[in-house]
């Protein structure tokens, strides 16, 4: 299709998942990865359309640049990929904390490395950061500082690419998304409580704020949270 596709790295779950089919069937191609390369072509069959999908772990770099080799032209790019790890600082994972940290930000960069040739000067770049770089909690400090990475990495990149957009989204808990909907109802009842807005954040929102950012052309260098202002609160 005219303009070039939509590729979604993590786009075979999740919000990921959720992202790619709204844009399936619309005005671009649609491409996801996920680490299995049978997970992702099982992916674009659940989402059809002519939906593509690659295989690559962001943790391993060097396979990075083969995989999107010939991927061609790209007008929005997501970097939704995730993996949840607890690693406290009493039970350090050295291993654990240095696959994290090459995967989000090492990983992420290598993807736009690997494809800033196939960008044109209206495409636009989406990095999914989370609501633990504001919020930390008990286990999460390799996920806290990634995703204040996150910020780090929206600010370069807006400078090195331009006029190519860059942004970031970090939602804060998705009551119905997969990871959240398994948790105790209490658990999710007693962060509703507390968030200013009375509820909290969907997939559909989500996806909704995604798209703001990945299509408005005057929306650029923006750490976006989306989480019914529950950043704001202090425990």
């Amino acid at each position: 299709m005219a303009g070039g596709a939509v590729l979604i790295v993590g786009g075979t779950h999740g919000l990921g998942l959720e992202l790619a089919k709204h844009f399936a069937g619309k005005d671009h191609d649609v491409i996801v990865t996920g680490r299995d390369p049978q997970r992702a072509a099982a992916a674009a069959r659940e989402i059809g359309d002519g939906t593509r999908g690659l295989g690559f772990d962001l943790a391993e770099p060097a396979q990075i640049a083969p995989a999107l080799k010939d991927v061609g032209p790209v007008h929005h790019l997501v970097l939704a990929a995730i993996e949840r790890d607890e690693n406290k600082i009493r039970e350090y994972d050295v291993s654990r904390a240095l696959r994290l940290v090459t995967l989000k930000l090492v990983g992420y960069m290598e993807v736009v490395h690997a494809l800033h040739s196939s960008l044109g000067t209206d495409s636009s770049i989406l990095i999914f950061g989370g609501g633990a770089k504001d919020k930390p909690y008990g286990g999460s400090t390799m996920v806290t500082t990634v995703n204040a990475g996150v910020q780090g990495l929206v600010r370069t990149l807006v400078m090195e690419l331009a006029p190519i957009r860059v942004n970031a989204i970090h939602p804060g808990i998705v009551g119905d998304s997969p990871y959240w909907s398994a948790k105790p109802a209490q658990v999710l009842e007693g962060v509703r409580a507390k968030t200013p807005a009375g509820r909290l954040a969907t997939m559909r929102d989500i996806v909704d704020a995604a798209v703001f950012l990945l299509t408005n052309p005057a929306v650029n260098g923006v750490d976006l949270a989306v989480d019914g202002g529950w950043h704001f609160m202090t425990w």
